[in-house]
This record gives C-alpha cells, structure tokens and sequence, in this order.
C-alpha cells in the first residue's frame, strides 16, 4: 500500500489549557494554551499546505460543549496568524452525508478534531461521505488530520473507548471498536501520563502483539507523515511494542483476573526523537551517545 501523501498530528490533550472564552485571553496567553510552550498548534499551521492562509477547520462533534471548545481552538489559532479558521460540527450522520460538509471537508486544508468522547466521534462519522472524503483527502493531498484527546484516539484503524486506568490489567476490562482508520497497526491512548494509562496500552497490546501502542501524554504530541512518528510537545510519548512478547496468561484466565506478560518492550519518546513504523526502530535526537563534534 502507498503511503500518504497527507500528514497527521494526534495530541495527547492539555492538563490545563485554560479559557480563551475569557476577555484577557491575549495578555495572559501563557496561561490558557499550553499549546504554545513548545509549538504544537504552530507545528499544525507549519506543516499546512498554505501555512498561514490554509483553511482550518475545527471538528468540534466529539465534545458536549462544542461551542466553547470551537471558540477557543479558533481564536488560539488566530492568535498564531491562521486566517481561515472555521467551527465544523456536525450533530448527526444526516449532516456528515450533506453536500454542504462534503465541500467543506474538500476546502479544507487542515481538520482539527477536538476532545471529548471518540465513541460520539465515530458513531456519527464513521462511513459517512465526510467520512471517506477526509480518508482519500489523507492518502491524495498535502492535508493535515490533527485530534486532541478523542481527536486522536479516533485516527486509529482500532480505538481503545473505554476501560478503568486502575483495572486496565484485568481480562476484559477495556473495550476497543473500530476508529476512522487513517493509520493502521497502531493503537493511540491519550491523557497517558496524568490518568496514568499504561496498563490499558497493554493490554490492548497483549491482545494483538502485531499492533503498535502509542500513549500521548498532555500536552505532547507526534507528527506522523512517510511512515515516521516525530515527538512534539513538552511531554513523553509511550510505545508499547509487544513483537517480542514470549508468553502471557490471557487466554487460560477469566474475565477479570489479572493478565501476566513476558518481555513486552517499551520506549519513551520526547521532543524531536523519530520513530520509524517500517524498521521500527527509535532514534533519540539528543542521545547520549551521539559523537561530540571535535573543534577545528
């Protein structure tokens, strides 16, 4: 299969992103975007088709407030220089089967898909014709998928929507479903290190060894284009890769026992550090063992 042409950016979401809602928001702007301390949302306008003139339009259907989550990723884009900045939220599957969605999806240069619930996101654009225009829009042009939190969850072939951190190890205790499928193999969780996540990763990586796990944490995000992820944000990012796996329990306990794994193998990203899905191989920008440049 031919790689994309388009490129993707999942967000594992903000620990406290604040209020653009509020009438100070450009003086105190440190304080309600965290987004901006180390340039995801700017890395989104950089890595658009246009820049700062591409048509950005801010999915807003995963959340139960959509206006308010609308207004503030528009305005914080703006605040960035975007110019074309549009709130898109579709109520039900009647309006993301519409002309009038189909040609926005079409003039849209970049989609940000917000927070909220993915099972809500999928349940009313999965298989829709706004749908499949974002899918070949992905695989055909320079355009950008970006979600945050359930934005980001959903881009995945198979999503993880539900399932307690503190019993994430126990047989049966997450529900994974079907997500948009602009990425296969993989398997994204977000809010990972603040809700403490990691034994939902894996076990939804036990489940399928051949599936890589990929935990966002806030504020932290990684930008996917040829087949190379790229950490950005201030966080870590946590894979979890079960090739290696040697033996488990899984299938000779009960629902609700605790799962064993032996020799699962997991990585730590952070800022700038390259994971290539073809070799799957990590390589750490800043490591240690580097050669130290010898002065002339």
């Amino acid at each position: 299969m031919t790689k994309p042409v388009g490129k993707l950016i999942v967000i594992g979401g903000a620990v406290n992103k604040g209020s653009f809602a509020e009438t100070d928001y450009d003086q105190n702007i440190e304080k309600n975007l965290n987004f901006f301390e180390r340039g995801i949302l700017r890395k989104i306008i950089n890595e658009s088709k246009l820049k700062e003139d591409s048509v950005i339009e801010i999915v807003t259907t995963a959340s139960q407030i959509p206006q308010i989550v609308g207004s503030e990723y528009k305005k914080a884009f703006e605040f960035l220089g975007a110019k074309n900045v549009n709130v898109l939220d579709i109520h039900n599957r009647e309006e993301a089967n519409s002309d009038a969605m189909v040609a926005r999806a079409n003039a849209a240069d970049v989609m940000m898909f917000t927070g909220g619930d993915q099972l809500r996101l999928t349940s009313i654009l999965g298989g829709t014709r706004f749908h499949d225009t974002i899918l070949l829009k992905y695989q055909e042009q320079d355009f950008i998928y970006s979600g945050t939190s359930a934005g980001a969850a959903a881009a995945s072939e198979n999503m993880i929507y539900q399932g307690s951190s503190s019993e994430a190890l126990l047989k049966g205790e997450i529900k994974t479903t079907q997500g948009l499928g602009l990425i296969d193999n993989v398997i994204i969780d977000t809010h990972f290190v603040q809700r403490g996540r990691i034994g939902r990763l894996f076990q939804a990586v036990v489940n399928n060894p051949r599936t890589l796990g990929i935990g966002l944490g806030e504020d932290t995000g990684l930008f996917i284009h040829n087949d190379v992820m790229t950490a950005v944000g201030s966080g870590l990012v946590i894979l979890v890769d079960g090739r290696f796996i040697k033996d488990t329990n899984l299938t000779n306990i009960n629902l609700g026992e605790p799962i064993s794994i032996d020799n699962l193998t997991v990585h730590v990203m952070s800022m700038n550090d390259h994971y290539d899905l073809t070799t799957k191989t990590l390589t750490i920008e800043n490591s240690q063992f580097n050669p130290i440049p010898q002065d002339k």
